[in-house]
């Protein structure tokens, strides 16, 4: 939930400048230029002025870059402690321009509005709380700092705004349809978790982020998946993974949630058990259309159990099974997971730990190079046993394609025969049958019936029913 923040350092001071250039654009004469802000509803028309960019901070809270937070546990955890000091807004600011699935590059978007910035000034007015933080703007004031620009103008939004607010006001902007820069697809989803701790329904969040309802509890349950993941890859004293590393892996998520929704209400264990094989497939940045051979026809082919057998050692995956889990609370003990599932589990756990490991840049982690090499060795043979399996699993999914080819064209040939019977019927009832034309397609299909009896003839020891009486039924005809 939001959570209001302290005031700023020299709030006050800063606060008199931003009523006096208010107070002198309201008295001013001419045209005032004002910013439409919707809020609970209603739209209101504050005022826009002109403000020194040095004195501006940018917004802790800004949903544009939530996920990105995570990208340094202890700058992250500074910037909760202390959202004003200058190595904070230092972070945010670093934030602003890093691309949103590798905060480790500068993101090309951000060089493309500065350059915009650069070549036709600001078009659109920021908006700022009373005591000068950014509400919408903050990618745009990072950019007009590294131009050398001095000021900014923005709206100023009314004194009596609290956090929530401010954060309804930033999350209606955003989700405007002629907004330039959408959130990232963590950014989004995370907005929408707030949204509901502030005890919104469902209903009213699909609404407003003009999504469904069935399209918003997605989004909710690849969140908690995440979440759960990140929580598993934390080895013991070390950090884990990310939530920004999950940037870029939205139409894979939503396919294995699709996948994992159809599965569970037939068999919940074999949709545990692809679930965690195509989280694994998606740490380990497989396409998606190599994750759709991980499917139920992969586990029949035991592929899943070569994965286990390719995996962590014995040892290191065994552990004690319990035999039932207690809900807290009630005393009522439910079957735990599988063993097939819990190995299945271990082995991802592995994987999310060594991913952890190699993905981490932090110093003082205590992850010599020895540690992220055995890691990546981890992570390099997992690829490798995996890209083997989806290997057979496609050229699986190739040949049985191929062997349904031919009684899938014979049945589409029946039903097109079934319609043209009523079609005939249809054409004599109001005498309007081209016989000719008719006759000339019958000749065909005798012509095809030969060739086809003549193919399935053909390496048959014992033709089936089918096959004996399109053959007997052709006999007569001879070669033609």
């Amino acid at each position: 939930m939001m959570r209001e923040l302290p005031a700023p350092p020299q709030a006050d001071e800063l606060s008199e400048l931003i009523k006096k250039k208010v107070a002198e654009a309201q008295t001013a004469g001419g045209t005032r230029e004002t910013v439409t802000v919707d809020w609970n509803e209603q739209k209101a028309h504050v005022d826009v002025i002109d403000l020194p960019l040095s004195k501006l901070y940018f917004n802790p809270s800004t949903h544009r870059i939530r996920a990105q937070r995570s990208h340094d546990a202890a700058r992250d955890a500074e910037l909760d402690q202390n959202p004003w000091s200058a190595g904070s807004q230092d972070y945010l600011r670093l934030l602003l321009q890093a691309s949103p699935t590798d905060t480790y590059l500068r993101d090309a978007d951000f060089d493309a509005l500065k350059g915009s910035l650069d070549e036709f000034g600001q078009n659109d007015p920021g908006l700022v709380t009373h005591h000068g933080v950014l509400v919408n703007g903050n990618t745009r004031a990072a950019a007009l700092r590294e131009l050398g620009v001095q000021s900014m103008r923005v709206g100023v939004l009314p004194e009596s705004f609290t956090w929530s607010d401010i954060n309804a006001v930033e999350l209606a902007l955003q989700l405007r349809r002629d907004h330039r820069r959408d959130y990232s697809y963590i950014n989004r989803i995370i907005a929408m978790e707030e949204q509901a701790a502030l005890g919104r329904t469902p209903e009213q969040i699909a609404k407003e982020f003009r999504i469904q309802v069935r399209t918003y509890h997605q989004e909710r349950w690849i969140l908690a998946t995440i979440r759960e993941l990140i929580k598993r890859s934390q080895g013991a004293g070390g950090d884990g993974l990310r939530l920004v590393d999950w940037e870029g892996a939205q139409e894979r998520l939503k396919e294995l949630q699709r996948l994992y929704v159809k599965m569970e209400t037939l068999n919940r264990d074999q949709a545990e058990i692809l679930k965690e094989l195509r989280l694994a497939a998606i740490l380990l940045n497989f396409s998606k259309t190599d994750m759709r051979h991980i499917d139920e026809d992969f586990l029949k082919e035991g592929l899943g159990q070569r994965l286990l057998s390719a995996g962590p050692e014995p040892e290191t995956r065994s552990e004690a099974k319990p035999a039932g889990v207690v809900i807290p609370g009630l005393g009522v003990e439910v079957p735990a997971a599988s063993s097939a599932v819990a190995d299945m589990k271990a082995l991802n756990d592995r994987l999310l730990r060594a991913a952890a490991v190699v993905r981490s840049k932090s110093e003082g982690l205590g992850l010599g190079n020895e540690a992220k090499e055995q890691a990546q060795r981890v992570l390099d043979e997992a690829k490798k046993t995996f890209d083997e399996a989806i290997e057979a699993a496609g050229r699986s999914a190739r040949l049985r394609k191929r062997k349904q080819l031919a009684p899938a064209r014979l049945a589409e040939a029946c039903a097109s025969i079934d319609q043209c019977v009523s079609d005939l019927v249809q054409a004599r009832t109001s005498r309007s049958l081209d016989e000719e034309a008719f006759d000339d397609a019958v000749v065909k299909l005798r012509s095809s019936l030969l060739k086809l009896a003549q193919q399935a003839g053909r390496g048959m020891q014992e033709p089936g029913d089918g096959v004996t009486w399109l053959m007997d039924a052709v006999a007569t005809e001879g070669p033609r």
